[in-house]
Formats: C-alpha cells, sequence, structure tokens
C-alpha cells in the first residue's frame, strides 16, 4: 500500500483535507478522537456521556451528555441541547477532542441533556448530507416524545430527563451554518414525531455565512481566494448559485424570508477578531428586520478569534461565553 508520501495528489483544501487520486482521503487538521465518558468526565467529575447510533443508512450517530443530578434538578426535566459541530463540513467530529471537553464543561453548568450530532463529512460525502444527517438526527430526537413507535430505538436519557418543550440546536462555525438551514426547515417542515414537538431556540456561535460580494470592512482585493469561499466550493461544488446560494448567503434577493425561521429564540455569539464576525452582525440585523416575531440576543467576546473557546474553554472570556450560553438555555 502506497504511503500518502508517494500517492498522488487529486485535489486538496489546504490546511485542512488533502485527497488522492486512489480516493483515499487525508485530514490535516482536527483534534483526535476520544471515548465517551459513561462514569462522569474527569474536567469537571460531573457529566456522564454515550455513543449511539441514530441511523444505519446512512450512518448517523451522536454522543449524548447527561449531568449528574443536583438538588435542584433532581425531579426536573432539562432542556435538550442538540449541538452541531463546526470544521469547515469536513474535519473534526462529535467525538473529538475539542467538541468533548467543550461540552463536558457547557452540560455541566448550563443541565441540559445534550446530544451531539455526528454528520457525515466532504469530500467523500458532499453537501446537503450533513444538512439531511443533522435533520435525521432532530426528527430520532422529537421521536421520544411520541407515545408510539419503537421504543428499541428510543434512548432513556432522552426519554426520561429530556424536556421536549425546550429543546435547543446550537453549532459553531459550519455548524451554525447548519443551525440556521434546520431552523429554516423546521420553519416549513414539521418534525416527524405525531407529538408537536419543535424548536424552542437557536443558538448561533460564530457561525459561517459568506456571499460573493464584500460586506462591512471585508476586502474586495481577492475576495473569490478568501478560504471561506474556498471551502464552501470545496464541500459543496453543485451548489446552485455556487457562494450565493441561500444555504451559505442567506441574506438577499429571492432568498426565503428569515421571518420564517422555525424557533422562537435566537442568539447569535461573535467573536471581535473573527474574519466572520461581521457576517455574524449582518446576519443578526437581517433576522431583525424580517419582521422574526421571536425574541433576539447577540453576544460578543471582546478581543477573541474564530471558535476560540473550543481551543481552551478554561480561559476568562471562554467561561464568560458558557455563563452567557448556561443563562440563555435557562
Amino acid at each position: 500500500m502506497a504511503s500518502s508520501a508517494t500517492k498522488e495528489v487529486a485535489k486538496e483544501l489546504l490546511p485542512l483535507v488533502r485527497v488522492y487520486k486512489d480516493g483515499s482521503v487525508e485530514r490535516l487538521l482536527g483534534s483526535p478522537y476520544v471515548p465517551p465518558s459513561p462514569d462522569q468526565d474527569p474536567q469537571t467529575g460531573s457529566v456522564s456521556s454515550k455513543d449511539v447510533t441514530i441511523s444505519h443508512n446512512p450512518t448517523v450517530s451522536a454522543r449524548l451528555y447527561l449531568p449528574k443530578p443536583t438538588a435542584q434538578t433532581h425531579q426536573k426535566k432539562l432542556p435538550i441541547f442538540v449541538y452541531f459541530h463546526g470544521g469547515g463540513f469536513c474535519i473534526e467530529s462529535a467525538f473529538s477532542f475539542y467538541s468533548h471537553r467543550y461540552l463536558n464543561h457547557l452540560v455541566s453548568q448550563a443541565q441540559v441533556v445534550a446530544v451531539s450530532v455526528e454528520y457525515r463529512l466532504a469530500p467523500e460525502h458532499l453537501l446537503p448530507a450533513a444538512y439531511e444527517d443533522c435533520w435525521s438526527a432532530l426528527q430520532w430526537i422529537a421521536s421520544h416524545y411520541s407515545k408510539t413507535g419503537d421504543d428499541s430505538t428510543k434512548d432513556p436519557w432522552l426519554s426520561n430527563h429530556g424536556d421536549f418543550e425546550r429543546v435547543f440546536i446550537c453549532g459553531d462555525s459550519a455548524g451554525g451554518n447548519i443551525v440556521h438551514n434546520i431552523a429554516m426547515r423546521a420553519g416549513v417542515e414539521s418534525l416527524n414525531d405525531g407529538g408537536g414537538v419543535k424548536i424552542f431556540a437557536a443558538i448561533f456561535s460564530h457561525p459561517y455565512f459568506w456571499g460573493s460580494e464584500p460586506i462591512g470592512s471585508e476586502s474586495s482585493d481577492n475576495h473569490e481566494k478568501s478560504m471561506c469561499y474556498i471551502v464552501w466550493d470545496f464541500v459543496y461544488p453543485s451548489a446552485p448559485g455556487g457562494i450565493d446560494n441561500e444555504m451559505i448567503n442567506p441574506v438577499g434577493p429571492g432568498k426565503p424570508s428569515l421571518a420564517n425561521l422555525g424557533c422562537s429564540k435566537l442568539l447569535v455569539c461573535v467573536a471581535e477578531k473573527d474574519e466572520l464576525r461581521e457576517r455574524g452582525d449582518w446576519y443578526y440585523n437581517a433576522v431583525k428586520e424580517s419582521g422574526f416575531g421571536g425574541e433576539m440576543e447577540f453576544f460578543e467576546s471582546k478581543e477573541e478569534d474564530h471558535s476560540f473557546h473550543l481551543f481552551d474553554p478554561e480561559t476568562e472570556n471562554a467561561k464568560n461565553l458558557i455563563k452567557r450560553l448556561a443563562s440563555f438555555l435557562h
């Protein structure tokens, strides 16, 4: 078997992914796989986790998190926090170190049942595969609320502890983009649960949006060569309209109204030094001006860059962001 040093490269998205002519894919960035912590994680000592299979065809799985009961939560149902990881749709995982560590911290503080979705990645599975997988995961979560159906497919952590009137969807970066597209779909399509489960709130953390025209202080020089532009073409080369497809550029003529977002509340989080900061602000204001009837909140982390809280959740600003999310979840 040829080593990666001798194989011919077909295409690459540096510094993230390299694809070889034999069809193999090498991911150049991303944190390592870590196992779940069924007996409570070593970081907080208060969160258990396990991996579950949602679907076999296609393969969709998730890591579930359950906080240790406290005197305040022992008899209460907990909010359900559905998380879509970032990584440009082509790296990282629900089972990776960054996601696992971050969710242990958040679940411990926020006291929620979390479902971190393992969706299929590009380039093996180009978009819209990730969107479909995340929608399927949400359907599976909603099925726990129905009194009918196959109980063998239901997980007791969700059935016994989840509050299906408080379902939150959240994502970082590409995951924030998924949140938008799932919420838009939920605005026009019911969850297949038979019990009326709806998304209560959506959290967009440093969301990945882009477009052919620069906004704000974005440079017009080499705009088409920006990483944000190149990633989209790599993960969704057949997208109608390219970089102005409504899934990556949700604002503009002919786009579905953002008033149709299928949630009652939303929170948009940005980081001051993030290249995507102005897109997050632009999205928040576009939703506000659309006539969206729900509650809206905006939170900015000063002096920080893209997804900083995933790389080190112990910094003061990361703790402040997690505290803000925990507050929103309650």
